[in-house]
This record gives structure tokens, sequence and C-alpha cells, in this order.
């Protein structure tokens, strides 16, 4: 699929700010007054900036509002509203940290929950679309989580979390392609299934359906080749992962060292989140002979 920046651009840092307003709602850091302040503006920013730039990918971003209205049948009205509870709960529990002094932890409690619920309601999103195989399966919300929870133990500070995490979001993200380099022939999608003809014998395409791209083509229908794709997904796990568990454990900490591992860490997201959209094969594909 065509790889959008404002989808890239959503996907993760919305995940890395409801990630921080997970460890945030635990009490992690364990700071207040401006300290605190600093944190939840910082997650507020993320979530709500990532959360805005979904709207760009809108055919009309001034209807964004009646998504909401949809969540008895779409995970992205879901999604829309779980997030706006989250913003709502982590604000009146950021007021008493922040102004107060003061952890309701029940309501900490609840923030935590619902961010983690709103990472998952974004990757199902996906996650419900058959007609892309690769994602189409429970590796997908287990990935959006892991980069979220990493993400959010990096940006709180919390390294005796995010070490360990970033091993298993690495080792996990091998896995995912594992499985998802195959997912597509699993799923038995040919160009004979795809037109109904198959009962005639081998179909191949004579010409184009049509002489320039139409919107399917533009949206659904994005190859990359397969030599680029290793390329970028040994860098993209390099950043992800290896580079910034190296500065973790071998390096001694300062805060340069930090900033630096944790932007290793979200230019290999985003580069692997490029890789999750332009990998991702749509079976209309088939039609256009674009496998």
């Amino acid at each position: 699929m065509h790889p959008a920046p404002s989808i890239i651009f959503f996907t993760v840092f919305s995940g890395l700010g409801f990630g921080m307003m997970f460890f945030l709602g635990l009490g992690k850091p364990d700071v207040s007054g401006f300290t605190a302040f600093v944190f939840f503006a910082i997650a507020y920013a993320l979530a709500v900036g990532g959360l805005i730039s979904s709207t760009f990918h809108l055919g009309n971003p001034q209807r964004a509002l009646k998504a909401f209205s949809q969540w008895k049948t779409s995970w992205l009205s879901r999604e829309g509203c779980l997030a706006v509870a989250t913003l709502m709960i982590m604000g009146l529990y950021a007021i008493g940290v922040v102004f107060l002094d003061t952890r309701w932890t029940l309501l900490g409690l609840l923030g935590s929950a619902l961010s983690l619920a709103t990472v998952f309601g974004t990757s199902m999103i996906y996650t419900q679309i058959k007609t892309v195989p690769r994602w189409s399966n429970w590796t997908t919300p287990v990935l959006f989580l892991l980069y979220a929870l990493t993400g959010g133990a990096f940006l709180t500070g919390q390294t005796s979390t995010a070490t360990p995490l970033l091993l298993v979001l690495g080792v996990f993200q091998c896995v995912v392609w594992m499985i998802g380099d195959g997912q597509f022939a699993k799923a038995g999608s040919t160009i004979e299934t795809a037109t109904g003809l198959g009962h005639m014998g081998k179909v191949r395409m004579f010409e184009a359906p049509h002489s320039s791209k139409n919107y399917l083509m533009k949206e659904m229908v994005h190859v990359v080749g397969r030599k680029h794709a290793r390329t970028l997904r040994i860098i993209g796990v390099l950043c992800l992962s290896l580079l910034p568990l190296v500065l973790l454990l071998v390096v001694p900490f300062s805060h340069l060292v930090a900033l630096l591992a944790v932007l290793l860490h979200i230019a290999g997201a985003l580069m692997i989140r490029w890789l999750f959209f332009a990998e991702a094969e749509h079976t209309v594909g088939l039609y256009y002979g674009a496998r």
C-alpha cells in the first residue's frame, strides 16, 4: 500500500505519546510540579499531534468528527473514542500530579489501561483488513503495543524497562517479517481467484484496465524492490533496537547518550513503519499485475 507520510507520522508518534501516558499513569517517573508538566506536555504533544496528522489523509478532513459516530462497527471510530477518553482521564490525573502534588492512583491506572486500549484500537484498524494478508493476523496488535511500550519507557526515562523491551521488540519485528512474508501466498489469492476465471485455466493480464492511475492504484498498490526492502529492514532494526541497546548497556550513561538512543529508536520506527505500509500487498493489486 502507498505509505502516506501523515499515516506514518500518526501511527509512530501517537503510539509514542500514548506509550508515555501508560507509564505516567503508573507514576513513572515519580515526579511532580513543573517536571511532571514537561513529561505530560511531551506525551500530549506526541499523541494529539499524531491524531491530528491522521486527518490529513482523509478525503474531507472537515468531516473527521463524524468518525466518532460509528463506534459500533468501525475500529477507526473506536480508536477515536478511546483516544478522547484517554486524553480526558489523563488530563484530570495530570492536574493532580502537576498542580496539587497528588496522585489519584485509580485514575492513573484507568488512564494507563485506556492508553494501551487506544494503541490496540489503532492496530485493529489494520488487522481487520482481510484483503491485506500481511496485516490480518495476531502479530499486528502485539507489534503496535510493543512499539508503544518501548517508546513510552524510553521517553519517560525507564531505562531498566526500556532495555529488555528493545531486545524483545527487535526480535519480534524480525518474527513479524518472517510470518508476514508468507501471508499473501497462504491466503491463496491469485489473479484467477480475483477475476473468478480460474475455472477456464491460467489467467494473465492482456493490458492494463485503464490508461491512467486511479484511486485504487495510488492508495492500494505500491511495489517496493526486495533488495531495497531487505536493506531498509537491516538499517531499521539497527536504529530501532540494536544501536540504542548498545548505547544503554555499553556507553556510560549521560543525557546526551540517552537522547541519541531515543532519536535512533524513533528514526528506526519511522523507517520500519514506512515498510509496514509499503510491503503490505492488497489483493486489488492482482487486477493490475502488481505483485
